[in-house]
């Protein structure tokens, strides 16, 4: 997957934000589709099948809640994951959006750095899901869905062999230190919950199935592993594999700073380092070719 190859539906009722977003998600290499409206949302969503969807909540005759809502109903119900646009920002209305079947939000006015990290890692996430879809996955990537609980509703053969459950993980719970991080991706945006390292196992939030169930990548090791890789396949210092493993988590060039206790200018230094080295020109590029890598790099389940 290129940022090329990634079709995004922006729906939204004002001209001039359109354009500002439109302008740049083109200017990150995807291509970008439109609608004024609920309808035309339905419309270009059954015909053009985007990868992913943003949104604004606040539209007349059909807001976005009710949009998707039918976007994620029905036999043409729509797997790309759905980002709000919103102005609200009480919680009571960003649960809702939760519960209509969105997977994160951005507040308006729109910060461009932040919308394109939100897009790069539920690009990646949607992927994710996809290549695991159902419970067969044969290429031993280890997914599984649990309820709020912490109960396992489904997994790949990879994920029973690295949970260990006997006769399967369908049933299971999750070691009990994964029960706070679970309830808290059960009721924040994706990219709020952060990826967890638990009882030898790291856990990463995709996002959520049709039925509301939470999707969750697991593999054995912590970052540290993850880290090692990145420095070895590419020839980055510590701190450039760190801001790149963030990158992949759908971070801005400011979360990653706070996150590693740096300023934002050493981390925009590490992430020109990190484009030059890995040979591309934009952060979604390079996120996406260190997901890549780290799939096949990290030991089978």
């Amino acid at each position: 997957m290129n940022p090329q190859d990634l079709i995004v539906l922006v729906v939204d009722d004002d001209p001039t934000a359109l354009n500002a977003i439109c302008m740049a998600l083109e200017e990150a290499g995807c291509v970008a589709i439109v609608a004024r409206d609920g309808a035309g949302a339905l419309d270009l969503a059954a015909r053009m099948a985007p990868d992913l969807v943003l949104l604004d909540a606040v539209m007349p005759v059909m807001d976005g809640f009710e949009t998707c809502r039918r976007l994620k109903s029905g036999p043409q119900a729509v797997d790309a994951p759905v980002i709000f646009m919103t102005g609200l920002g009480d919680p009571a209305d960003v649960l809702r959006g939760l519960e209509a079947g969105g997977v994160d939000y951005v507040v308006k006015p729109i910060n461009h750095e932040v919308l394109l990290a939100r897009i790069t890692v539920h690009a990646l996430n949607a992927r994710r899901m996809r290549l695991a879809s159902g419970a067969l996955d044969q290429a031993g990537r280890p997914v599984l869905a649990v309820e709020a609980d912490g109960r396992v509703v489904w997994a790949t053969p990879g994920a029973v062999r690295l949970l260990a459950r006997d006769g399967g993980a369908a049933g299971a719970l999750l070691p009990a230190p994964a029960g706070p991080w679970i309830s808290a991706a059960a009721t924040r945006p994706v990219s709020e919950v952060q990826p967890l390292n638990c009882d030898g196992m790291r856990l990463t939030c995709l996002g959520r199935g049709r039925r509301g169930e939470i999707i969750i990548q697991a593999h054995a090791g912590d970052e540290g592993d993850d880290i090692a890789r990145l420095q070895q396949r590419f020839g980055l210092t510590g701190r450039e594999a760190e801001a790149l493993l963030w990158l992949t988590a759908g971070k801005t060039n400011q979360e990653i700073a706070e996150n590693l206790g740096l300023s934002r200018r050493t981390v925009d230094k590490h992430l020109e380092q990190v484009l030059e080295k890995l040979g591309v020109d934009n952060r979604t590029a390079a996120a996406i070719v260190a997901d890549r890598f780290l799939e096949h790099a990290r030991p089978p389940a």
